[in-house]
């Protein structure tokens, strides 16, 4: 499924508007070590984001502009993702061609919305700082980017076992109060008896 990097890592930035190919690739033709979202880009327009490019998004955009270039000639040359016309591809056409690819191989209910949310949800859950996502995403505040992170049934479930950990089930209960000094101490119990 490498071929679903692409629209992951492209809807970090959200829809690439002008998707000049001068932010993707040098003017050598290399990709760049760090891709460009200009803020006339951005859902905001707040401010220009470097986004980090990973060897295998690396190797999937030389490829990408290689078989443009082969069977598109204009491609590459203005945009990444080049339109029927003289411009770039619509946002309507990238998200059908997207829930075309993913249905070919049984995936429903997909946008690069939910691509974006998904790619989020798994650095944070690989551990990775929210500060250091805030940064990818581009959200103004650890708020907003805590909308986007989904939280499963099995991590609420690790975090409530978490808790059996500060329980005293199989030893000794302690009275509060005698351990703050309120009363005279008393025998304890053990949670079996």
């Amino acid at each position: 499924m490498t071929w679903l990097m692409p629209f992951t890592f492209l809807s970090l930035g959200r829809t690439w508007h002008g998707d000049a190919t001068q932010d993707i690739y040098t003017p050598k033709g290399n990709v760049r070590p760090r891709l460009i979202i200009r803020k006339s880009n951005t859902k905001s327009k707040l401010a220009t984001r470097l986004i980090p490019v990973i060897e295998d998004l690396r190797r999937l955009l030389e490829d990408l502009r290689w078989l443009l270039t082969e069977y598109y000639p204009l491609a590459g040359d203005v945009y990444l993702f080049p339109g029927r016309s003289d411009g770039h591809i619509s946002e309507d056409s990238s998200a059908r061609i997207l829930r075309g690819a993913c249905q070919q191989v049984g995936i429903f209910g997909v946008s690069t919305h939910s691509f974006r949310r998904t790619a989020l949800t798994q650095m944070s859950n690989a551990g990775i700082p929210l500060r250091v996502i805030q940064e990818i995403s581009g959200h103004r505040n650890l708020e907003q980017l805590q909308k986007y992170l989904e939280v499963s049934d099995e991590q609420v479930l690790g975090a409530a076992a978490a808790l059996s950990m500060l329980s005293p089930v199989g030893g000794d209960v302690f009275d509060l109060d005698t351990e703050m000094g309120l009363k005279t101490p008393t025998v304890k119990h053990s949670i079996s008896d």
